[in-house]
């Protein structure tokens, strides 16, 4: 969202905003859902049922990906030729892929991001369907070993549930973590989100109470486990660690305002859920985001200004 200007606003009123004045209207958990209540807190709600259909713009999305991918190749491989180079990032960057996704979901905006000179990591998160709290601490693990490695602390890039295993580990990790990305991450209510997404919950929490070892359990979505997980992300974010959390209208997966952290610097794009692992205005974005400071949010972020696919 811009100004004047084309500068974004922090836009922090928006998370107080009073759902009579919004789009979709508050809903508590359904009786027999498997989600816990506390993970939908007065004031958000799930996405109407034909939202889901703004996510079709994911298509466009892609194919905007697609030319503007192939014209950055072009660019840059004329400044190769001319003898130039875009410079090395400081901060190593890894990405993690929300509910039901792997590291395959966000390797379109990792070679963007290395081809602008970051240099990144994916996750190994394979499918991202097992307990919050195992996957927080193993990309704790893998998050340590990176910064072992290149002695630097790491910045997170995180898509849906990625953002929310990465608001909770800022928290837990300062000492780690130079910096995260949310997109589309519904870090106030982990519940405001389509009722396609809890149909996939209740499946892997019966699949898991069945014996499938890895997924989600009951406890992982209504109990302490989920309780540990919603709290940690609810933490202060620790000085110098930025945060930057990027959200859409348009968003058919979960409710836009859930994922608008007070702590964070939010920027509203249009684009839809899916589609913000691809879209190229998201990346740009993303990209202003990472060169940030880690020691505060004294930049701006350019946002995109355009009409929405």
């Amino acid at each position: 969202m811009c100004g004047e200007s084309g500068l974004p606003a922090r836009n922090l009123g928006l998370v107080s905003q009073s759902p009579a004045t919004s789009s979709r209207r508050p809903a508590a958990p359904d009786p027999g859902g498997p989600l816990g209540s506390f993970l939908l807190p007065e004031g958000f709600a799930r996405p109407r049922v034909l939202d889901v259909l703004r996510e079709s713009t994911v298509v466009v999305e892609a194919g905007r990906h697609a030319v503007t991918s192939l014209d950055e190749r072009r660019r840059l491989w004329r400044a190769s030729y001319a003898g130039s180079a875009a410079s090395q990032s400081t901060d190593p960057v890894i990405l993690v892929p929300g509910f039901m996704a792997g590291d395959v979901s966000l390797h379109a905006m990792s070679r963007t991001l290395r081809r602008r000179g970051f240099r990144t990591y994916r996750s190994q998160i394979h499918v991202n369907v097992g307990c919050t709290v195992d996957a927080a601490a193993e990309l704790e693990s893998r998050i340590e070993s990176i910064a072992i490695k290149r002695e630097q602390r790491v910045r997170i890039v995180g898509h849906s549930l990625g953002g929310l295993l990465a608001r909770g580990l800022a928290v837990r990790r300062p000492d780690l973590i130079s910096g995260i990305v949310t997109m589309g991450s519904p870090m106030l209510a982990p519940a405001a989100h389509h009722l396609a997404l809890t149909a996939s919950i209740e499946v892997l929490v019966r699949l898991s109470r069945a014996g499938v070892p890895g997924l989600m359990s009951e406890d992982c979505v209504a109990g302490h486990c989920a309780r540990e997980s919603f709290e940690e992300s609810r933490e202060p974010m620790p000085a110098g660690v930025s945060f930057t959390a990027i959200h859409s209208r348009r968003d058919g997966i979960v409710d836009w305002r859930a994922c608008i952290d007070p702590e964070a610097y939010a920027v509203e794009v249009t684009s839809s859920h899916l589609g913000m692992a691809i879209d190229p205005r998201v990346v740009d974005v993303v990209t202003s985001a990472l060169r940030l400071p880690a020691s505060g949010m004294g930049s701006v972020l350019e946002v995109d200004s355009g009409e929405s696919a």
